[in-house]
């Protein structure tokens, strides 16, 4: 851990901007970022919300750098909860008990519900491309690349406890990739399945040191080539800059997703880059999805960097020791 990363580790969390209202009356699409993988997804009267974790720390080990953008008592009930994976910054069974009473359904991998404590909301766990709907809105789990175990001793046998969704409702369609490394057939299928996604919520850190983390997380870079090979519309970076992770400094996997970003002529497709508690609107009340350009090709994006196959032994914090 270098000098800055020792110094946030050891300092309190910097206070973010909080909405105490996140319903958009005039939104038919709109998406908070809370930090880390947690955001809250508007689609019309629906609300869907993403790996949450609002606890302090994960694993009493690492650190939260900037509060939650949005409190739990602040949310809407939650049409769905999508858990991409159990690692503990992903799945916080203490998270989970604070916002227990707003979920209706909560959605996982292979094999999570063997890790949740006794909730009273409903959980079911998805296969590849297995869906879940209920009342017009269908979630689809959609291949990625990452791990899948919690604990480690787990891995032997939970090989494939890992996801990204895909979210439908009302002609729109959002793209939540959890955590996942850089890999083109997993992301173009995913295009060819679901053509005219909307928006594609990708991580992209962390990033250093760069041989271990390259097997199963990406950079700026290679999220701005899986944001081409899904094709979609707008892209918010998630997965950086709110807990001590890796050896860079909290803000370097922005600064490399800027810096991708100069080289390249995006056309009509946006990055969103959101800060911490901030909410934009992307499709306003009374309008509907929009086609991109039939001139802009997902093989206009950058060439992939090779990705380093050989998974990095991990180990991975818990939440706050609920569970």
């Amino acid at each position: 851990m270098n000098g800055r990363m020792l110094h946030a580790f050891f300092s309190s969390p910097r206070k973010a901007t909080t909405i105490q209202d996140p319903v958009r009356k005039d939104a038919r699409l709109a998406v908070l970022w809370i930090g880390h993988a947690t955001a809250l997804i508007q689609i019309d009267d629906k609300f869907i919300l993403t790996d949450p974790v609002f606890t302090a720390t994960v694993g009493q080990l690492s650190k939260r750098l900037v509060e939650p953008g949005l409190e739990p008592n602040a949310l809407p009930p939650i049409d769905v909860v999508l858990i991409s994976h159990l690692h503990f910054d992903h799945l916080s069974l203490g998270s989970l008990s604070m916002i227990e009473k707003k979920v209706r359904e909560l959605v996982m991998p292979r094999g999570g519900v063997t890790y949740l404590t006794d909730f009273r909301f409903p959980a079911i766990e998805l296969r590849t491309w297995q869906g879940w709907e209920k009342d017009g809105l269908r979630v689809t789990a959609v291949p990625v690349d990452h791990t899948g175990y919690r604990y480690g001793i787990d891995s032997a046998w939970m090989t494939d406890s890992f996801t990204g969704y895909l979210v439908e409702y009302h002609g729109l369609t959002v793209y939540f990739g959890g955590d996942t490394a850089y890999n083109p057939r997993k992301f173009i299928e995913t295009q060819q399945r679901f053509p005219g996604i909307d928006l594609a919520l990708l991580p992209i850190g962390p990033v250093e040191p760069a041989d271990r983390m390259r097997a199963v997380h990406m950079d700026g870079q290679d999220a701005i080539q899986a944001f081409f090979d899904l094709g979609a519309r707008w892209m918010v970076p998630i997965h950086h800059s709110t807990f001590v992770s890796g050896d860079s400094d909290p803000g370097e996997p922005l600064r490399r997703l800027e810096d991708a970003r100069k080289r390249w002529n995006f056309g009509e497709r946006e990055i969103v880059a959101l800060g911490i508690g901030e909410q934009r609107v992307l499709i306003k009340a009374g309008e509907g999805h929009r086609d991109l350009p039939k001139d802009e090709p997902p093989k206009a994006a950058p060439p992939p960097a090779k990705k380093q196959e050989k998974p990095p032994s991990s180990n991975i914090p818990d939440d706050d020791r609920l569970d």
